[in-house]
């Protein structure tokens, strides 16, 4: 499949990236199976800790929205290389699909990479969640 219409979509949002600490500006795009797009930037904090990366405010966005299926996610960086989710987005993407397709790419560059997130992310955390026995 061709992704370059999320690439679009992601860069669009790339302008509203707040990162005034480490002047790395990320933006996120994810498409559902419904076919819907959600937008996330990173924004940063004093408090590093309390900064949250594009992907996971994208899928944020998604679930406020309702939707659990994400099929892929176009992640747009401006630095000189495409850069990959970091460990707590990937186990965050995990949770609603280990095979999500991801998009990365540079605007500087023009390089964009596309894996699977079970190609980097081979043994995600989870938790086998049981019906309730009557």
């Amino acid at each position: 499949m061709e992704y370059k219409f999320l690439i679009q979509e992601a860069k669009k949002h790339l302008p509203y990236s707040y990162a005034p600490y480490s002047n790395i500006h990320v933006a996120a795009a994810v498409l559902t199976d419904q076919g819907s797009i959600y937008y996330g930037v990173n924004v940063e904090n004093s408090s590093y800790g309390l900064t949250i990366c594009a992907e996971r405010s994208a899928i944020a966005s998604m679930v406020s929205n309702g939707e659990r299926k994400p099929i892929a996610i176009a992640i747009v960086t401006d630095l000189d290389h495409p850069i990959p989710p970091c460990g707590a987005c990937r186990q965050v993407l995990a949770e609603f699909n280990p095979d999500i397709t991801i998009v990365m790419h540079s605007v500087k560059s023009g390089k964009t990479i596309v894996v699977k997130l079970s190609e980097i992310f081979k043994n995600p955390f989870m938790l086998k969640i049981s019906e309730k026995e009557d």
